[in-house]
């Protein structure tokens, strides 16, 4: 006789979720179709990301290999949509409202250019004079200014709750960048407050999606080595433990494993540590005014991952490919960028008739488009306008 299906159990609905019946609302008020069936004010937000443009074009954006030559790596577009499943597992577990840690979690680097932070780079120093590039801020101003495929208004017009849990997905924001300041005047978010337990799970879903599919990026390229990896004792143990249950499996499967069980691991450590974190609190607003994070690792594996991002960084983020590999691309957005300076007509007459005269606002156009590229766009554009590319990039 097979076994029966297990049914999830529904998680009552913590008394510290965020409500969308009492959302904050929208930048521009009663534009929403109640004929497009009845949905939560989240729910709509998180289907508007995933129609976006900006939301598709992630599919062809560097997460940490610039050019990848297998199909396996992870791009931006991967990257969201693992970042989703983790946090939905933590929210889903706490009681919170799913659909807008869902909402933060895929559209969270929404903002990032081409070539991922080699492309952040050249344009933040291309920007130099002009305020300079933050991809953060990008991701609000793409959701609330550029993305704009409704004819009532600018933007997506996303809830307050979802704009804030992007704009602080960091924490609080003391000194915005100049991109955010102006949202924030138009839209007030309250950036000197801590954002819902849901934004707070979506950053930290972030965290364990990274720290954990990077490894796994990283061995399957030959850049990061085992034996490396069990320098960091927490590591070693989960490996360990892989070993004991699964001494003959091939290596591969075991890799595998083991980057399943560092994910475990870390996701029940944030349940934990958050459910201890909110004790005793009566209501959503004093997370707000907690002064600290409250939904996020332990100081135990909160100082763990700073060592194994440490390593990663030493390992696999510098290795000397990758900076290599890196430095082309900054220099591929360099060329695209003082290309458009010099022949806006370039961009096409969608960009071009809508440029600015006046500095700063004449860069920050030119880079708006630039960052909303793709690796693909962006090399098929230096193509075009140089008659070549880097060859270890044009298999993108």
């Amino acid at each position: 006789m097979e076994n029966s299906a297990v049914i999830e159990r529904p998680v009552d609905r913590s008394h510290l979720a965020a409500d969308p019946a009492r959302s904050r609302g929208r930048e521009f008020p009663g534009t929403t179709d109640e004929s497009r069936g009845p949905r939560s004010a989240f729910q709509r937000d998180r289907d508007r990301i995933i129609h976006s443009i900006a939301f598709r074009r992630l599919r062809s954006k560097t997460q940490v290999f610039v050019a990848p030559e297998g199909d396996h790596y992870r791009t931006r577009l991967t990257h969201s949509l693992e970042v989703a499943q983790i946090g939905r597992v933590i929210a889903r577990s706490l009681g919170l409202d799913e659909d807008l840690t869902e909402a933060l979690c895929l559209a969270h680097d929404i903002g990032h250019p081409p070539f991922g932070h080699a492309g952040e780079d050249a344009l933040d120093a291309a920007l130099a004079d002009a305020g300079g590039f933050d991809h953060n801020a990008q991701t609000l101003r793409t959701l609330m200014r550029l993305e704009s495929p409704y004819c009532t208004h600018e933007g997506l017009n996303l809830s307050w709750e979802v704009l804030e849990g992007l704009a602080k997905h960091n924490g609080p924001v003391e000194n915005p960048h100049w991109a955010l300041a102006a949202l924030d005047d138009a839209f007030p978010l309250d950036l000197h407050q801590w954002p819902s337990l849901e934004a707070q799970v979506a950053a930290v879903a972030d965290d364990i999606a990274y720290d954990n599919h990077d490894i796994d990026d990283g061995l399957r390229a030959g850049f990061l080595e085992l034996d490396d990896l069990l320098t960091l004792d927490f590591i070693a143990d989960q490996w360990r433990e892989v070993e004991r249950r699964f001494p003959h499996a091939p290596r591969d499967r075991q890799l595998r494993e083991l980057v399943r069980g560092q994910i475990g691991w870390m996701v029940n450590d944030v349940l934990a540590h958050t459910r201890a974190s909110t004790e005793g609190l009566d209501d959503p607003s004093q997370i707000a005014r907690a002064g600290r994070q409250l939904a996020g690792f332990s100081p135990a594996l909160h100082a763990a991952e700073r060592r194994l991002k440490a390593f990663m960084y030493a390992k696999l983020y510098y290795h000397p490919e990758q900076t290599a590999t890196a430095d082309k691309a900054h220099a591929v957005i360099e060329q695209l960028w003082h290309a458009y300076c010099e022949d806006p007509a370039r961009m096409g007459s969608e960009w071009a008739d809508g440029l600015p005269a006046q500095e700063p606002h004449r860069s920050r156009h030119i880079a708006d488009y630039i960052a909303g590229m793709s690796d693909r766009f962006a090399l098929e554009r230096i193509r075009e306008i140089t008659g070549n590319a880097p060859d270890d990039l044009s298999n993108v």
